[in-house]
């Protein structure tokens, strides 16, 4: 069972306000709609419960992956074991500064790297240990996540380029031209309110409207992200087991939104 985690100290800055939307989405509407569908939950490092049996069964943390949760419940999944999300909160700080917070994401995302070249060593034993729907579910939530952090930086240096080129408002000649600027603009659109919608609907159901309205700059939290995969590219292969430590912080009595009558701005 997986805790939905959330951020009490949202208010700090505007990194932890883009956090909390993130964090919101993930677990409020991201894992609970996995956990519907029955494929691979990756463990959110809190608050997590199971037998020992079963963690025993399922060769315990991983000590050199630097994302070992998420690790974890790739592995349970493979040993038919289904994550269930649980209905609670359990508040954690987020980083308020940008180094903080991006030593935090580099290695993230150099551990989501770790595990999705690991559990994909042998792609067709996989298959058949996941099937075929939970195989294609990795793919899309692990993969998907890693190569969107690669290629989304690469847009708006198109952009860039056919600004300076001046071509950035021009149409294509051609039909095919044309067909595929539009498929591109369709795709842009599409893919920005996937991602916005749920942060910004779930922020939303827990009440805070000033921070749900904060979502339309995830697209810039996200060039930052960028950053950080490309930091945690070269991390995988020159430190792969390096461990950046988060720094934390003491939290101040009332921080957490249940010991106080306000939410997170």
């Amino acid at each position: 069972m997986q805790a939905q985690l959330n951020i009490y100290n949202s208010n700090a800055s505007w990194l932890t306000r883009q956090f909390t939307i993130e964090y919101t989405a993930l677990f409020d509407c991201i894992l609970p709609t996995l956990e519907r569908l029955k494929l691979p939950v990756p463990l959110g490092g809190t608050s997590n419960h199971f037998p020992r049996d079963v963690l025993d069964e399922a060769g315990g943390w991983d000590p050199f992956n630097v994302t070992e949760d998420a690790d974890l419940g790739i592995r349970l999944a493979r040993s038919g074991w289904h994550v269930g999300v649980l209905p609670s909160s359990t508040w954690e700080e987020a980083p308020s500064t940008f180094c903080v917070w991006f030593g935090q994401r580099t290695r993230w995302l150099k551990g989501w790297m770790q595990t999705y070249l690991v559990h994909m060593r042998e792609p067709r034993h996989k298959r058949r240990e996941l099937g075929a729907r939970r195989f294609v579910g990795l793919q899309v939530l692990m993969g998907g996540l890693i190569l969107s952090a690669f290629v989304h930086p690469w847009f708006y240096i198109l952009l860039a380029f056919n600004h300076r080129q001046g071509r950035l408002l021009s149409a294509p000649e051609s039909v095919l031209g044309r067909s595929l600027l539009w498929i591109g603009i369709f795709n842009l659109i599409v893919g920005y309110l996937s991602a916005i919608w749920p942060g910004t609907a779930a922020s939303a159901r827990r009440g805070w409207l000033r921070l749900s309205a904060h979502a339309v700059l995830m697209p810039l939290y996200w060039l930052a992200i960028s950053l950080a995969a490309y930091k945690a590219l070269w991390q995988l292969a020159s430190a792969p087991f390096y461990w950046d430590k988060t720094q934390h912080s003491a939290r101040a009595a009332g921080s957490v939104p249940g010991e106080s009558a306000s939410p997170p701005l």
